[in-house]
């Protein structure tokens, strides 16, 4: 695709954005739901959204070459209207009793519908406004596989094939929900994501730009964790804390690895705790098992060698194995 073409879709995108903002402004000032909210957020109505943002965010891949913008205000239409509700249901059901990662209570509308109403109208208007942003973050996710996979033929391919873009592009939406505090409608969207494509990104993760994982199946992304730019992870990583006692001590400390810049992470490599930093362009080798920081630069690997050696005994002739 063309700079120019791409610079097209943007515009298109935005005026189609700005169209939805003064629908979406009209209904605020309403201020009211037709028909309630269900009791919880439907994970279905949540599915629905996801798919919404995406033919939003991709909609040159989506809804043709060159997408109208009516169609896209209605697609944000329908992807606010949505999302009020999915916020209303949650804030309803469980006012104020969630924990954020550093400890803060997520706020407490007191039982007030009017209150939870506005807050929900507020919350995914501001969603919205959030989606050019995601754009431009997702397609250094898209760039970063290109570059990393020689196996990817185009844009369109990672967008619609890739399940670690799928996760990735499901995670940026959900972190911006969970930040503003809708951890169940967030938790929802990445289990959503990690029932799709097996790869389970907690919504509390910071994940920095230009983000690759390969394959995907069984990654783990931790609550806590920090990713930098241009990170890269293979199938069956865990970034994952350390056993726990029980108690409610540790929701609010840093319990997963912290990863520097253009780190590379090999299949099956476990890297646990949150006081474990691995430095700037390290390079983890696969099925590694690391509960401490590693420099920037360094190569971690496993000995094969070395640890058949130790596993091999010798029985004598004859000699039944224990």
């Amino acid at each position: 695709m063309s700079e120019p073409t791409t610079q097209w879709h943007r515009e298109a995108q935005t005026a189609a954005l700005q169209v939805a903002f003064g629908v979406a402004a009209e209904l605020h000032a309403q201020a009211r739901l037709e028909g309630g909210a269900p009791a919880l957020p439907d994970p279905d109505q949540v599915a629905q959204a996801l798919d919404l943002a995406r033919r939003v965010l991709f909609a040159e891949i989506y809804s043709g070459a060159r997408p109208c913008a009516e169609g896209l205000a209605g697609c944000c239409h329908e992807l606010y209207e949505r999302m009020v509700r999915l916020l209303v249901a949650e804030w309803t059901a469980v006012p104020g009793r969630e924990i954020g990662q550093r400890g803060e209570m997520y706020a407490t509308h007191g039982g007030d519908s009017a209150a939870v109403a506005a807050s929900a109208h507020e919350t995914a208007l501001s969603m919205l406004e959030a989606l050019p942003g995601l754009r431009d973050a997702l397609e250094a996710d898209v760039q970063a596989a290109l570059d990393g996979d020689p196996a990817a033929r185009s844009r369109a391919e990672i967008i619609l094939c890739y399940p670690g873009f799928y996760a990735i592009a499901t995670h940026r939406l959900a972190h911006v929900l969970w930040l503003a505090g809708a951890p169940l409608v967030a938790r929802m969207m990445a289990e959503h994501a990690h029932h799709r494509t097996g790869i389970d990104m907690h919504p509390g993760a910071t994940i920095g730009p230009a983000l690759f994982v390969d394959h995907g199946t069984g990654v783990v992304i931790g609550e806590t964790a920090v990713l930098g730019a241009r990170c890269r992870l293979y199938q069956g990583v865990t970034l994952g804390a350390r056993s726990i006692p029980k108690g409610d001590a540790m929701r609010t400390r840093k319990r997963h690895p912290t990863l520097e810049d253009e780190v590379t992470i090999y299949a099956n490599a476990t890297i646990l705790g949150g006081d474990v930093v691995i430095g700037k362009g390290a390079i983890i080798g696969g099925n590694t098992w690391i509960t401490s920081s590693v420099p920037p630069g360094a190569r971690m690997r496993i000995d094969v060698a070395a640890r058949v050696a130790e596993a091999v005994v010798m029985i004598p002739d004859g000699a039944q194995p224990e």
